[in-house]
C-alpha cells in the first residue's frame, strides 16, 4: 500500500497554493510600486538635469557659467536686427548695442528676471536656512530633552505630543500667516521711537520695548521656517534620545552625576547622529518652502545683497570705536533686510511672467542649482553624522 500523498488526499494542498499565489502577488505589487516611485524620481531629476545643466555648465574653460552664479537677477533684453539675428544683453548695454546696430535695429524684447544670475536668491536662501535651522535645532532638541528625560508620563505629555504631531499637518500658508502676525507685525524690538501700530510699549528708561514687529526680513522668515520644521526635529530627536540604552543613564547617575550632566555627557553624544538626520530633513523642508517666506521675508526683485545696505558716511575724524560700531551694525543689518530666495524666485519666473525659451532657461537653471545646494547640505550632514557615529559607537 502506497503512503505517498496525492493532491486529492491532502486537504491543505490547495489552500496553501492559494496563499502562496496571493503572497507572490502582494510582493510583486509592492515591488512594482517601489520601482514606480524610483523611476518617477529619477525621471524628474533627469529632466531637470537635461534642462538645467546646460545653463550652469559650459564646454570651455572655466566650464561653469560664472555669470549665472555670481550676478544678481536682472531684466534680459533680446535685441533683434532686420535680418532676424538676436543678441542677448543686460540693461547696461542696451543703448550701446542699439547705437551700434543703427538702422539695422528691429526690435527690443524684455524678459523680467531672466537675465544676470541668481546670486541674490542663493544668498537669501542660505541666510533663511541658517536662521531657521539654528532656532529650530535649539528649540526642538530642548523640547525633545524635556519630553524624553524630564517630563513625567501622563495625559499632559501625551497631549503635548499630539499637538506636535498636529502641528506637522498644518499647511505652510497658515505658517506664513502666523509668521506675518507674530514676527512681522508683533515681535518686540528695542527702539527710541515706537511706531503707532505698536501693540504694546514698555518704557525701559533708556529706550522702549515696543511690540511692533520686525517687518519683512531674514529674521521674520527664518523664525517662521523654524516653526515649520519644529515638529520633524522634535519627533526625531525624542526618538533618538529614547533609543539610547537606559543603562547609560543609570551608570552615569550611579557615579554621582546630576541629571543634566548625564544628559550632556552620556545621552546627547550618542543621540546626536540621529538628531543630525532630523536636521537633514529640516534643511530640505526649510529651503524648499515658498508660502511662509512670501509673507515674511522674500522679494521678487532686489538689486543689492543684504550686506550692501547704504549707511550714512562716518565723519573724517571718526575713531576706531565708531568704525567698529558701524561694522557691527552692518553685520546685524543683514538679518533685518528683505531678501530673495530660490523657491520664490523659481515661482516668480514660472508663474508671474510669460513663458518663453529665455524664462524657461532661467527657471530650470535655478531649479538645478537649488537641488545641488540642498544635496550638498544634506551630504554634509550625512558625513558629519557618520563621523559622530564612528566616534560614539555603542
Amino acid at each position: 500500500m502506497s503512503l505517498k500523498p496525492t493532491a486529492g488526499s491532502n486537504p491543505f494542498l490547495g489552500a496553501k497554493s492559494r496563499i502562496e499565489r496571493r503572497e507572490t502577488m502582494v510582493r510583486w505589487l509592492l515591488r512594482l510600486c517601489t520601482f514606480f516611485i524610483v523611476a518617477a524620481t529619477l525621471g524628474i531629476l533627469a529632466h531637470i538635469f537635461i534642462k538645467g545643466a546646460p545653463v550652469v555648465f559650459r564646454s570651455s574653460w572655466p566650464f561653469i557659467n560664472t555669470t549665472f552664479l555670481t550676478e544678481l537677477p536682472s531684466t534680459l533684453h533680446v535685441i533683434e536686427d532686420v535680418k532676424g539675428h538676436r543678441q542677448e544683453v543686460d540693461v547696461t548695454h542696451v543703448d550701446e548695442v542699439k547705437a551700434a546696430l543703427g538702422a539695422d535695429f528691429h526690435a527690443d524684447t524684455t524678459i523680467a528676471y531672466s537675465g544676470g544670475g541668481i546670486l541674490g536668491p542663493i544668498v537669501g536662501t542660505a541666510l533663511l536656512v541658517f536662521v531657521s535651522i539654528s532656532v529650530a535645532l535649539f528649540l526642538g532638541v530642548s523640547c525633545a530633552i524635556y519630553l524624553s528625560e524630564y517630563a513625567s508620563k501622563g495625559k499632559r505629555v501625551e497631549m503635548i505630543r499630539l499637538a506636535i504631531l498636529n502641528l506637522a499637518g498644518v499647511p505652510s500658508v497658515v505658517f506664513g500667516l502666523f509668521g506675518l502676525g507674530a514676527f512681522v507685525l508683533t515681535a518686540p524690538v528695542l527702539t527710541d521711537l515706537p511706531l503707532e501700530r505698536s501693540l504694546l510699549k514698555i518704557p525701559l528708561g533708556f529706550s522702549y520695548l515696543s511690540f511692533q514687529g520686525w517687518d519683512t526680513c531674514v529674521l521674520s522668515g527664518g523664525f517662521t521656517l523654524a516653526f515649520v520644521i519644529l515638529p520633524v526635529i522634535i519627533t526625531a530627536s525624542e526618538q533618538c534620545l529614547q533609543a539610547v540604552p537606559q543603562g547609560f543613564r543609570e551608570t552615569s547617575m550611579a557615579l554621582g552625576a546630576t541629571r543634566w550632566q548625564t544628559i550632556r555627557y552620556s545621552v546627547l553624544p550618542f543621540a546626536m547622529p540621529g538628531i543630525l538626520t532630523s536636521s537633514i530633513l529640516g534643511i530640505a523642508r526649510a529651503a524648499g518652502e515658498t508660502a511662509p517666506i512670501m509673507f515674511t521675508a522674500a522679494l521678487a526683485f532686489k538689486d543689492k545683497l543684504p550686506w550692501q545696505k547704504d549707511l550714512p558716511p562716518l565723519p573724517a575724524d571718526a575713531g576706531l570705536f565708531a568704525q567698529w560700531e558701524q561694522s557691527i551694525g552692518r553685520f546685524l543689518g543683514i538679518f533685518t533686510e528683505s531678501v530673495q530666495a530660490l523657491p520664490y524666485h523659481i515661482y516668480t519666473i514660472a508663474a508671474k511672467i510669460p513663458q518663453n525659451e529665455y524664462s524657461e532657461r532661467a527657471q530650470y537653471g535655478s531649479v538645478f542649482i537649488f537641488l545641488v545646494l540642498v544635496a550638498a547640505l544634506a551630504a554634509g550632514s550625512v558625513l558629519l553624522r557618520r563621523h559622530l557615529r564612528a566616534k560614539f559607537r555603542w
